[in-house]
């Protein structure tokens, strides 16, 4: 797999401090969270975790991405909603690994369309770009 050439108009610029039992912060302070592993994998679960933060931001892109497509098409995704769900497990090298689940509502639109809208968008998104050929990802139309 080649390296994909970007031409880089924005950098976000984030410190993690104590890795998963810490907190990580931008470089600007708009994001300034304790990050404490889950309870599903033996933490307090206080603060929110790596793959809370990745979800939030696969979604908030894929719904861009989504935006963008649907502009392209003339297709109305007013009201849509994207939910990623991100997984974290032990792979069989002893390491962990992640899942993603991309569940997309479009309900201005038929089932047809939507599916179309959530293929063409999941070939737009950089967070797709990013983990394809790496990680699972599943993609479900509400």
């Amino acid at each position: 797999m080649s390296i994909q050439t970007v031409d880089v108009v924005y950098t976000a610029v984030a410190t993690a401090e104590n890795g998963r039992d810490g907190r990580v912060a931008s470089d600007d302070g708009k994001l300034d969270v304790v990050v404490n592993p889950p309870k599903e994998q033996g933490g307090s679960g206080a603060g929110t975790n790596p793959e809370q933060l990745f979800a939030a931001g696969y979604s908030a892109c894929f719904q861009g991405a989504l935006s963008v497509v649907a502009r392209r098409e003339n297709a109305d995704v007013s009201g849509s909603r994207v939910t990623a769900e991100v997984g974290i497990g032990k792979t069989p090298d002893g390491g962990f690994g992640l899942t993603v689940e991309i569940a997309v509502s479009i309900p201005q639109v038929d089932a047809a369309t939507a599916q179309d809208l959530v293929e063409k968008a999941h070939q737009v998104c950089p967070y797709s770009h990013a983990t394809r050929g790496n990680i699972e990802v599943k993609l479900t139309v509400a």
